[in-house]
């Protein structure tokens, strides 16, 4: 998937059908002498309905196609013929896709399971005939109800990417990179800062034909949490990965650009902090390999606890590793 082609945020106009009219009808046949009101109900009209489809991983169908409308109940009939059911109509997104009324901000539902289906609007329902009015003391009825009107709504859909893995670090981390280096994906990669602007996916194959995806989330700096830099648009793809790994360059101070990641994720979301993570330091072939000993011992120091991966991109090293220590990690309890 291209970055061109990743669209995670989009605005809908949406409406369901209207309910048909009830028929006012008055029986007539040659030898049936006042035969009363035979009118049938009116049709339902049609619901908007929104289901996760797992083959989808973008929203860029809806990029030129912005408005839905269900169909209109039919009208009833003669006889007591009830009108026909509107058409619904049925919309298909992303796994993580969260429906959002545009005016209110108010979160309408959110569409995380293979095949969750959520009936957004529901048609009106249809009028009633003059049948059902007939009553004692009006024996011939000569009007029905009208349909109930369809609703109508503009509403965002906001895509956070389901994957295993999301690579989190500040821009020019080397993320893209590494995601070039472990899968097929094929992410823009360049030597200056948000290359990247969109999240790109990849699926990473392991040993014994056993996959799992990683998604390159656009770099996040310091005031991302307040939307400096895009932060909100960036830090939302973070909510639904199960992994994070920080990825951090070996150029800068790594527990230094640790904390400012982990304090940003706090801000937008303290629930992120409970998700399991790896650290791992970048672009370690900048580092002379004279020096590598006494520059690992004080990330060492720093971070305690934290065990802390090594790799390079560009000479390939470290890479198997991480892709053992990921494995491991989605399918652990808990990363110590």
């Amino acid at each position: 998937m291209t970055e061109d082609n990743f669209v995670d945020y989009v605005s809908l106009n949406v409406r369901s059908g209207s309910g048909g009219r009830g028929s006012s009808h008055l029986r007539r046949e040659k030898f049936v002498a006042k035969g009363g009101p035979d009118g049938g109900d009116g049709g339902k009209g049609g619901d908007i309905i929104f289901i996760g489809d797992s083959n989808i991983w973008t929203l860029y169908s809806f990029k030129f196609k912005k408005h839905f409308k269900a169909g209109h109940g039919g009208d009833g009939g003669r006889n007591k013929r009830a009108g026909k059911k509107g058409e619904d109509v049925v919309i298909k997104v992303p796994l993580g896709t969260t429906i959002i009324e545009k005016k209110s901000k108010q979160l309408l539902a959110e569409i995380t399971e293979k095949n969750k289906k959520i009936i957004l609007l529901r048609g009106g329902l249809g009028g009633r005939g003059n049948c059902h009015f007939k009553s004692a003391t009006n024996r011939t009825p000569r009007y029905s109800q009208k349909g109930i009107s369809g609703e109508e709504l503009i509403i965002t859909l906001e895509l956070k990417i389901l994957a295993d893995v999301g690579l989190v670090g500040f821009p020019n981390a080397g993320k893209s990179t590494l995601l070039a280096s472990i899968t097929s994906a094929k992410p823009k990669v360049g030597n200056y800062e948000f290359t990247t602007l969109k999240p790109n996916l990849g699926i990473v194959d392991y040993k014994d034909f056993k996959t799992f995806i990683v998604a390159d989330i656009p770099g996040i700096i310091e005031g991302a949490s307040s939307g400096k830099g895009l932060g909100h648009y960036f830090l939302r793809h973070v909510e639904r990965n199960s992994i994070l790994l920080f990825l951090i360059s070996a150029e800068h101070d790594i527990h230094k650009r640790f904390l400012i990641l982990r304090e940003e994720m706090l801000k937008f979301n303290p629930e992120l902090l409970d998700k399991k993570f790896i650290v791992a330091i970048s672009k370690i072939d900048l580092i002379e390999a004279s020096k590598r000993d006494l520059f690992l011992d004080k990330v060492k120091k720093d971070f305690k606890s934290i065990s802390v991966l090594v790799l390079s991109s560009l000479i390939n090293l470290g890479l198997n590793s991480l892709k053992d220590e990921l494995w491991s990690a989605l399918n652990s309890k808990q990363i110590e």
